[in-house]
């Protein structure tokens, strides 16, 4: 008869929601670029650059969050490894140069 798929594999109703919602963070985000730019600049230019600043941060947040809904998730960093704590080795060279006495301190 009807078989609806559970909501993890309808992909139908994955797309509808990514759809929404990056229509709704990019207008969102797009009127609070306007304000702010509005508040802010004097000049045209960089009031449509703040407009398209923050479209563009409407589109890559809602894309992060639609890449999740369909499983493909931001891959987790591994820990940085440990750093041994080893005393530093300071070397005093001294050589001649031009015939002067220098000293070199390497670490």
């Amino acid at each position: 008869m009807g078989d609806i798929p559970p909501p993890e594999y309808d992909l139908n109703a994955k797309w509808d929601a990514c759809l929404d919602l990056s229509l709704r963070r990019f207008a969102y985000s797009s009127l609070a670029g306007a304000f702010g730019g509005l508040l802010l600049f004097r000049s045209p230019v960089t009031r449509w650059a703040s407009i398209a600043f923050g479209a563009g941060i409407g589109i890559g947040s809602a894309y992060t969050e639609c890449s999740q809904k369909f499983g493909g998730s931001l891959p987790l960093l591994p820990p940085p490894p440990k750093v041994a704590q080893t005393p530093q080795v300071f070397v005093l060279l001294e050589f001649k140069a031009y015939g002067v006495w220098c000293r070199d301190v390497n670490g």
